[in-house]
């Protein structure tokens, strides 16, 4: 492993750092079965994002994993996956929020979510809560009918410890979650780690 500092999210949070073109970024599941949703921006434009339609697009397949590129809405390519442990992770879906824990939990006082941390995560370099795209929504296991459509949200397949690793193809303002949805993470909330590395390790 490097000897870059890991850094820790506390469940149900999130942060943001800017990373630079050729850096490494890796995020842990330390105790297993816990989603991070990622989004990133260009630092010379935030209006140019991390896109899931472009990305899944090129890729001619809904699941990205080691050596698939994440573009952004420009087509530009902004991460390259590296080692990933666990191999399986959604683009599709939206980073839950306070109204979808209403509108799937009923909840009435309900958690602000993913897309509230990563909201507020952003906001500090001028990026508002309209201009929060999809995620990547790293271990995350959606299991999809491929004759119905039919989705179905189940426990993440990544064990304690395990990791994926992207390279930064461009500077970027980034975001990540300990994410905030029961079912995302088998009714079970914890944190991530992750780290900034100069090399692949």
């Amino acid at each position: 492993m490097s000897s870059a500092k890991t850094h820790r999210i506390p469940p149900r949070s999130g942060v943001s750092f800017k990373i630079k073109k050729g850096q490494y970024l890796t995020v842990i599941d330390p105790e297993g079965e816990q989603v991070s949703d990622m989004i990133s921006y260009s630092v010379e434009d935030p209006r140019e994002y991390l896109s899931s339609g472009r990305s899944i697009d090129y890729a001619s397949r809904l699941f990205l994993t080691t050596d698939d590129i994440l573009y952004s809405n420009r087509s530009t390519p902004m991460w390259t996956i590296g080692e990933d442990q666990v191999g399986r992770h959604d683009f599709t879906l939206t980073p839950c929020s306070a109204e979808m824990f209403r509108k799937l939990y009923n909840e009435d006082d309900p958690h602000r979510g993913c897309f509230g941390n990563l909201s507020a995560a952003v906001a500090k370099y001028g990026i508002g809560p309209d201009q929060v795209p999809i995620a990547f929504n790293i271990f995350m296991y959606v299991h999809v009918d491929g004759d119905t459509g039919e989705i179905e949200v189940r426990p993440p397949k990544s064990k304690a410890g395990q990791f994926t690793r992207f390279r930064a193809e461009m500077d970027m303002i980034v975001a990540l979650t300990a994410c905030s949805a029961g079912q995302s993470n088998n009714f079970d909330f914890k944190p991530i780690d992750y780290y900034i590395s100069e090399e692949g390790v």
